[in-house]
């Protein structure tokens, strides 16, 4: 008889009294596919009083992370306590050096120290597991690391955010604008008090250098990633994204390019057709292009307990079978730095909306700065208000009329040199809208 994993958690919130729950009750099942039994013996969390609905009874307290870590009576540490620092960082590092291993859904530590941590991992022999810090339930790293070994991938892309496809959604559905739609996605727990990490695009950042990683074999690095959040998207623009053929998305985006691999989180038009434009409201999806196969789409939870518990559960299970692949999905030697793509030579087509001043050669104007910058027009609308034909504002002065641009393929260079004259030209009001086009 091969005797049991024996398991400690620290971390006993939503996900981690999930994950006890899950082994408890799939204990049979688990031993029959693992071909041994999995147990929890010791956890370590903030309050031993909280109520979780879980018999702790009979379970070892641990009166930190690190003495968790450190405990020799277990094989597999999991770290369900969140933060890119302490005390996660240290406990895992212990568990690591004490050759156990390790399974986290912690995305700031492995965006941030996922390399150091790989490192380690391969030097003591214990694994690093992490399929729930991406994705939750959407098994993309596993697809990735190890479905994919064998394939040349040349762009990564997706939807890493529910809060932001919740948003988005809801403003395109409602004709609702962003704060109205945020105020009531933190009604609903899809946003937290301070959403800042979400609608500003970071959260989507760490999950794509994670993900940049697996893809491209380099090391992991946060700081390479270009980012855009969505509170500047306004329901005329997602009104404009549907007449013209698109729908309106928070990505993340990593792809080969020439000049290096591009790391980018913004708001895209994505074309109502593809498979990605149809995923809605909180759940997630990651597009996958390798060479010699088709676009594979993973769609699925991206967060929540039982959802981000499932993967855990899974990342468990591996260790119990005895599987120990690169974290990175090769060597730590092999991992490259990444040559950094800059964000300025980024090329594809845009959608740019401006408030252009009702004057005689405004128009003109800003056709002869476009032409400057070797940029073609693929399609230009201009509307008035609400129908009116000379809309005035309340001085008696024209009011300024919303013109769309569609951009064949340029470069961001040029894009922001070309506003910048208009701008500067006095020919316009306000800032100009600028949503890059992802195409199939």
């Amino acid at each position: 008889m091969v005797a049991p994993l024996k398991v400690g958690i620290a971390g006993l919130g939503t996900v981690g009294a999930e994950v006890v729950r899950l082994i408890e009750s799939q204990s049979r099942a688990l031993s029959a596919r693992c071909g041994r039994g999995v147990r929890v013996v010791a956890v370590s969390a903030r309050s031993k009083a909280k109520k979780r609905g879980l018999d702790l009874r009979g379970l070892e307290w641990a009166k930190n992370p690190l003495a968790l870590a450190n405990d020799p009576k277990i094989d597999c540490f999991v770290e369900l306590m969140g933060g890119s620092g302490e005390p996660a960082l240290s406990a895992i590092e212990a568990a690591l050096r004490n050759g156990k291993s390790v399974v986290t859904a912690n995305k700031a530590l492995i965006a941030k120290h996922g390399s150091r941590l790989a490192a380690l991992a391969e030097k003591h022999g214990g694994a690093l597991n992490y399929e729930a810090a991406v994705g939750a339930a959407i098994p993309v790293i596993k697809t990735l690391r190890e479905g994919l070994a064998g394939t040349g991938i040349n762009r990564v892309y997706g939807i890493l955010n529910g809060t932001c496809n919740y948003i988005l959604t809801r403003m395109e559905r409602e004709g609702l604008s962003f704060a109205e739609c945020l105020k009531d996605a933190q009604r609903l727990g899809y946003a937290e008090a301070n959403p800042s990490f979400d609608v500003d695009g970071h959260d989507t950042a760490q999950k794509l250098a994670i993900l940049a990683s697996l893809a491209f074999g380099t090391k992991v690095n946060q700081s390479a990633v270009y980012v855009e959040g969505i509170s500047s998207i306004a329901p005329e623009d997602l009104r404009a994204a549907e007449e013209l053929g698109y729908r309106v998305k928070l990505l993340g985006v990593a792809v080969r390019t020439e000049s290096g691999i591009e790391q980018r989180v913004h708001p895209t038009m994505v074309p109502r057709s593809s498979s990605i434009a149809q995923v809605m409201d909180v759940t997630n999806a990651v597009t996958i292009d390798g060479e010699g196969i088709p676009p594979i789409t993973l769609v699925g939870p991206g967060a929540g307990g039982a959802a981000t518990a499932s993967a855990v559960f899974a990342d468990i299970a591996d260790v119990a079978r005895g599987i120990r692949a690169a974290p990175f999905g090769r060597p730590i030697a092999k991992l490259k730095i990444a040559v950094k793509a800059p964000m300025k030579r980024h090329e594809g087509g845009y959608y740019i909306r401006l408030m252009a001043r009702d004057l005689a050669g405004t128009a003109a104007t800003i056709a002869t700065r476009l032409a400057e910058q070797k940029i073609s027009i693929e399609s230009i609308v201009q509307r008035h208000p609400d129908g009116a034909v000379e809309p005035v504002n309340t001085r008696g002065k024209p009011s300024p009329v919303p013109v769309i641009l569609i951009t064949y393929a340029t470069t961001e260079d040029a894009v922001r040199r070309a506003l910048h004259a208009v701008q500067q030209d006095r020919v316009i009001t306000g800032r100009p809208q600028v949503i890059r086009i992802e195409k199939n």
